[in-house]
């Protein structure tokens, strides 16, 4: 088999695996959780690993987003389906802004521009009224999509959900599988070449800074539509350090490694205690039961093993492994 047979199989396989997951066990609402996060880095991985763009600010785009859709369902009554529109929509907007403000600085100036912004976007929404400060914005309702299909249900929201995700996936394949996408990677590769063949590459960058935000916008909408709560957390700068080690973890430019590196984290954050548990009860030691209270600890020791010894991340060293041996 070639190796777009075996990528489309794999990905077939987790799919199926995604359908069958609230039949096998799993609990559908943190499987979403993962999925939002997914799709989040999958997003920020559009923009660094194949623009090569470092953005400091997307905790913006996905918490901005997220407050968005949440203020327009519990407040405005919208249905679902035109929340999860006006959230990626208003991602959008705020990555063309920041994109405007941004994109013209090149390296650490450009990422600290976008780390300013989003700090900026941080305090509007601790101080304004409507988000619920400190407390964040609780009660959240799914309501029905179309008016037809009821979201109470945890199954009936996992699939809408995961057809969601599915769809935005796809579009990013196709974004950088497109005579776009082979722009933005040579832009990525050498920008000075791609200017001198005829490209306004300003314009191109800012593109994908949309396009980033705007699929981050959409992550932030559905995660507040299953969760039924956005808060500060969603927007704050350590989102955007979340989302920067979930691409780096699993594998900067490649289109699995953000899907194996969100899952990793957010594992990691969610399961660390039952972990340390079980790890506790097989081995005897105690120290293990520990874990739970040191998330952040043992997520940047995961970081730094990565960088050490997997530089190209998890999925990169294992498809550079796959080269080797063809």
């Amino acid at each position: 088999m070639n190796k777009n047979t075996n990528n489309l199989l794999a990905y077939g396989v987790l799919l199926l695996a995604l359908v069958a997951a609230p039949f096998l066990g799993a609990y559908p609402v943190f499987v979403m959780k993962l999925m939002c996060f997914a799709l989040y880095a999958s997003a920020f991985n559009l923009l660094l690993g194949y623009t090569g763009l470092l953005s400091f600010g997307h905790a913006a785009f996905l918490g901005g987003a997220a407050y968005l859709c949440g203020h327009s369902i519990k407040v405005w009554g919208l249905n679902p389906e035109w929340a999860l529109l006006l959230g990626t929509a208003g991602g959008a907007f705020l990555g063309w802004i920041f994109g405007m403000l941004a994109i013209r600085r090149q390296g650490i100036y450009f990422s600290m521009i976008t780390l300013a912004l989003a700090q900026m976007l941080f305090f509007v929404c601790l101080q304004a009224p409507f988000t619920g400060g400190e407390d964040g914005m609780q009660g959240v309702p799914r309501g029905a999509l179309f008016g037809v299909l009821d979201l109470k249900s945890d199954l009936a929201m996992y699939y809408v959900a995961l057809a969601v995700v599915v769809l935005a996936f796809l579009l990013i394949v196709r974004i950088i599988h497109s005579p776009f996408g082979q722009v933005l990677k040579g832009i990525k590769e050498n920008e000075a070449r791609a200017i001198s063949l005829g490209y306004d590459t300003q314009r191109y960058k800012l593109l994908a800074f949309v396009l980033s935000a705007a699929l981050a916008g959409l992550a932030g909408s559905l995660k507040t539509l299953v969760l039924g709560f956005a808060t500060l957390s969603d927007v704050h700068w350590t989102s955007s350090g979340e989302v920067i080690l979930m691409t780096l973890v699993g594998g900067l430019g490649t289109l699995s490694g953000p899907l194996l590196g969100s899952a990793v984290v957010v594992v990691l954050e969610n399961k660390l205690g039952e972990i340390g548990n079980l790890l506790a009860a097989i081995s005897g030691v105690d120290w293990f039961k520990t874990l739970g209270e040191s998330v952040t600890m043992v997520t940047g020791l995961i970081f730094v093993i990565c960088v050490l010894a997997f530089r190209r991340g998890i999925m990169g060293e294992i498809l550079a492994l796959r080269n080797r041996l063809k």
